[in-house]
């Protein structure tokens, strides 16, 4: 007697939905992941026996860090240049005419830097500008 042979099973693993799955897959790690969003020079803020939080979105707030050794950056643009303020904040203000402008300025900076900066915010027409302190003697956040 004579048997016959059974034919080999493909045992392949379907690759139809491949496409749909790395899909869906590269969709969620692009709303999951979180990027680490740029916290500017390192400061040492002054202290402040009265602190008010400003009641304005943060995407309408510009932030420009001015450090000890006056380097300035303003929303991750490291300026090489004082005059440079003058242009970022004017084009950022252009985009949306409501921000207001954060200073977060080291308490040991030169304050003749600092009134330059003034001065290069004024001449951008930001004239909406808030100081960041940290709460000290006495004071409350």
């Amino acid at each position: 007697m004579k048997f016959k042979k059974k034919s080999k099973l493909n045992v392949a693993i379907p690759t139809t939905s491949m496409p749909d799955i790395i899909f869906m897959l590269l969709i969620f790690f692009m709303v999951a992941t979180v990027f680490k969003q740029f916290s500017g020079l390192k400061v040492q803020l002054p202290e402040a026996q009265r602190i008010q939080k400003v009641p304005v979105s943060k995407r309408l707030i510009i932030t420009v860090w001015v450090d000890l050794n006056n380097k300035v950056v303003c929303d991750g643009f490291n300026l090489k240049d004082i005059k440079n303020l003058r242009n970022v904040v004017y084009q950022k203000l252009v985009k949306e005419p409501q921000s207001q402008i954060a200073l977060k300025i080291d308490k040991n900076s030169n304050m003749g830097f600092v009134n330059k900066v003034h001065q290069e915010l004024r001449k951008a027409n930001a004239l909406k500008v808030h100081y960041f302190a940290k709460p000290g003697a006495g004071g409350r956040g």
